[in-house]
């Protein structure tokens, strides 16, 4: 008999101040990053106010994770230590691999009407990956496959294989899906999931309801251990992203934007970032 995932918890979305000032909602971050594994955290941050995003975030360091970045709306300018620099836009996705250490910025811009949608994602790297060599990967919307499934449900394939469309990020080692969907008005989506992995979606727009209970814009849904997931949307469409990746059951040293395995690999890091030492050149 299938069995369906039930409702582990739901989070909804809480404003913060993060960079040079930003203003955005943190839908899950340092607390609740035991629960996530293998993920570490999800900002929205969605606004139609310059004045609330155009500080970015300078100039700062990153080891041991992957930030992916996926912009609904406006443009996003970036540029690294390694000379990497340009500009995502409405429908890309950045997914950066910090490795050993990358010190990078990211300054939003906005549209001509000044708005800003996006998201950005932190998954951790296992201990044997932490160190690996840092790399960018602009993924343009263009290269990101869309299907329609059951029930005219509509799918942005980032990351994993709906119906045979292959999303452009599969070389993850958390082997991730990260999948933008939307549900017609009073249909269903169902969704296969790994029952060893964890699995949750985020709604970025209309109502609905998951496992009878009812979920809406700025809700994150985790669920409990099961082989499919399903959501249901109500009288008007229901878009969420939907994320799952294999839990890599390590321990976790976190301290701001570096997340390490044991409190000594954190204090060699920050010790190398102010000797100058923080990036590696082989």
């Amino acid at each position: 008999m299938p069995d369906a995932r039930k409702i582990k918890i739901i989070l909804t979305r809480q404003p913060t101040l993060e960079g040079a000032g930003v203003h955005l909602n943190r839908v899950f971050g340092y607390n609740e990053a035991p629960t996530f594994d293998p993920f570490l955290m999800l900002d929205d941050f969605r606004s139609d106010t310059p004045e609330h995003y155009l500080k970015g975030f300078p100039w700062h360091p990153h080891r041991g994770i992957e930030t992916i970045t996926y912009v609904m709306k406006g443009d996003v300018e970036h540029g690294d230590s390694l000379g990497n620099k340009g500009i995502i836009s409405s429908g890309d996705v950045q997914w950066m691999t910090a490795g050993s250490g990358i010190v990078h910025q990211e300054m939003p811009k906005g549209d001509a009407n000044g708005s800003m949608y996006g998201f950005q994602l932190w998954a951790n790297l296992p201990a044997a990956q932490k160190m690996t060599r840092p790399k960018y990967r602009d993924i343009t919307a263009d290269k990101i496959p869309e299907v329609r499934v059951q029930n005219r449900v509509r799918i942005k394939v980032i990351a994993g294989n709906i119906n045979g469309a292959r999303g452009p990020m599969n070389d993850v080692v958390i082997d991730p899906e990260f999948l933008d969907c939307t549900v017609p008005p009073g249909q269903s989506f169902t969704h296969k999931v790994d029952p060893s992995y964890t699995a949750f979606i985020y709604v970025i727009g209309g109502k609905g309801s998951a496992d009878n209970k009812a979920i809406e814009n700025g809700n994150l849904v985790l669920f409990e251990s099961g082989d499919h997931l399903s959501v249901t949307a109500s009288d008007k469409s229901l878009r969420f992203l939907l994320l799952t990746g294999k839990p890599l059951k390590e321990p976790v040293a976190w301290r701001g934007p570096i997340v390490m395995n044991t409190q000594e690999e954190l204090t060699i890091a920050f010790q190398e970032y102010q000797d100058g030492r923080f990036i590696r050149t082989k």
